[in-house]
């Protein structure tokens, strides 16, 4: 069983998404996403399997909930820095966790 203390060891934070790209050697249909974290985690890079719930267009100046304390992980020929937060839909794609209200990057889960 997980104690609070495992989970005060993931620094979950708000950052918005500041720049999307194709990611056509994904296995899966994806995107390589660019999200600004805010002034203490910098910008990221992440991976994400978003293309079956969301276009372009409509992620850039998304806010989302990314893992900044995983080490970089290489996902083909990209390197994912953080990992972009989600929960399945009725077909099991991605559908990202968003903060329902204003948020400043950058903020911490607690």
């Amino acid at each position: 069983m997980a104690i609070y203390e495992d989970f005060q060891k993931l620094d979950i934070r708000v950052g918005k998404i500041i720049e999307v790209g194709d990611f056509p050697e994904a296995k899966k249909p994806a995107f390589k996403l660019k999200i600004d974290l805010g002034a203490e985690i910098g910008i990221k890079r992440s991976c994400a399997q978003l293309k079956q719930n969301y276009k372009a267009d409509e992620l850039l100046g998304k806010k989302v909930l990314c893992v900044v304390n995983f080490p970089p992980r290489q996902i083909g020929p990209a390197v994912s820095d953080v990992l972009t937060l989600g929960l399945p839909d009725e077909k099991n794609e991605c559908i990202l966790i968003i903060p329902d209200r204003d948020v400043p990057i950058g903020g911490r889960l607690y």
